[in-house]
């Protein structure tokens, strides 16, 4: 069986407990750290333990649990900063206030490298991830898929058995349920996500069982 082209580690950061993740081209070693919120001992431990190079640091959103280490990151290791959509740029500027509320030691604000857009792609050695814009947690959220490995980081849009919290600054439900109907749905049922807290699972799993977007709680079904 052929090894598939990528491996990813999550790594829980934060008191928040937010799925950090790293994710590394098996044939080259380059590497990406997706959502360093925090814990940046923690993240760069797994880094030397898996003997991979890192190129970039990718972010889904603008909250402290997911980007608050990003800009840290990123100057000690000397990497971009790439994403989310430039709609989050009010809350990437707000990391260190929010940071200093919360508790959080050593968050800053940041703004990243390249804003990315509904289409783009991202590359990391011999792999390309494809990016959805998906609205409705924060305004400038995006997702991070890879078609051959089926597999998507899809930080706070999508939870096991959930969906993200769209009660906080420019949040919007009906969006919400929109951009994973409409965007995250049509990338097929065996795309395995890693969300931002809390256990993996499918979007076909959960467009059976979810009780907010599955096709029987939308009168899809």
């Amino acid at each position: 069986m052929p090894e598939m082209p990528l491996k990813a580690a999550i790594i829980p950061v934060t008191p928040f407990r937010q799925n950090c993740s790293l994710v590394w081209c098996t044939r080259t070693g380059e590497a990406a750290v997706v959502d360093p919120g925090g814990d940046l001992a923690r993240i760069q431990d797994a880094i030397s333990a898996n003997g991979i190079t890192v190129k970039k640091v990718l972010l889904t959103h603008g909250h402290l649990d997911h980007a608050g280490g990003a800009a840290r990151l990123a100057r000690t290791l000397r990497l971009p900063i790439e994403g989310p959509h430039p709609d989050d740029a009010f809350l990437l500027e707000g990391l260190s206030e929010q940071g200093q509320r919360y508790g959080f030691q050593g968050s800053e604000s940041c703004s990243p490298d390249r804003w990315l857009a509904d289409g783009d792609t991202v590359s990391l050695g011999e792999i390309v991830f494809g990016v959805r814009h998906c609205p409705g947690h924060t305004p400038g959220h995006v997702v991070l898929f890879h078609d051959e490995a089926k597999i998507a980081f899809v930080g706070d849009v999508l939870f096991r058995g959930s969906v993200g919290r769209s009660d906080l600054p420019r949040g919007n439900h009906e969006q919400l349920v929109r951009s994973i109907t409409e965007r995250l749905w049509p990338l097929g049922d065996e795309m395995r996500f890693v969300p931002g807290h809390g256990q993996m699972s499918t979007f076909g799993w959960e467009r059976k069982t979810n009780p907010y977007v599955s096709d029987l709680a939308l009168g899809r079904a």
